[in-house]
């Protein structure tokens, strides 16, 4: 009778513990980003993460008031969403000029939400399968 009466404890402790741990919860694209607030940025890429569960490029722009470079972090899609919109892990690569049309973060930092992106070289654009695209897009 001892070893049901543990095992449901033992269970429900469990359970508890998972529960109360924190966990990272996917964010809601009106809540980090401004679509009233667009933004352009033209730079170099320095790094591409194609990882889950977005894809970041980072590129360096300069800041147009100071002419120092600054390096600006650029959220996309995630990887399936951008190979169903025809990207290559190699679409995109360090030393690469772009220019980004996106949304910028509510916090002021130096993040956006990419929402296309233009390979200044060839003129190519391709969108970033970014969540906020659509509407994004829409609103401007």
């Amino acid at each position: 009778m001892k070893t049901p009466i543990r095992t449901a404890l033992l269970t429900s402790i469990v359970g508890v513990l998972a529960a109360a741990s924190p966990s990272h919860a996917h964010h809601s694209f009106p809540v980090q980003y401004d679509v009233s607030k667009p933004i352009t940025l033209t730079g170099k890429v320095t790094k591409v993460e194609w990882t889950n569960p977005h894809i970041f490029i980072y590129i360096d722009v300069p800041d147009e008031q100071t002419g120092a470079v600054v390096n600006w972090a650029l959220e996309m899609g995630g990887p399936n969403a951008l190979l169903r919109l025809g990207w290559k892990r190699d679409s995109i690569k360090a030393d690469d000029l772009v220019s980004v049309e996106g949304s910028l973060a509510r916090d002021g930092s130096r993040l956006a939400n990419a929402t296309s992106i233009v390979m200044v070289a060839t003129g190519q654009k391709m969108l970033a399968g970014s969540s906020g695209g659509a509407a994004a897009a829409e609103e401007r």
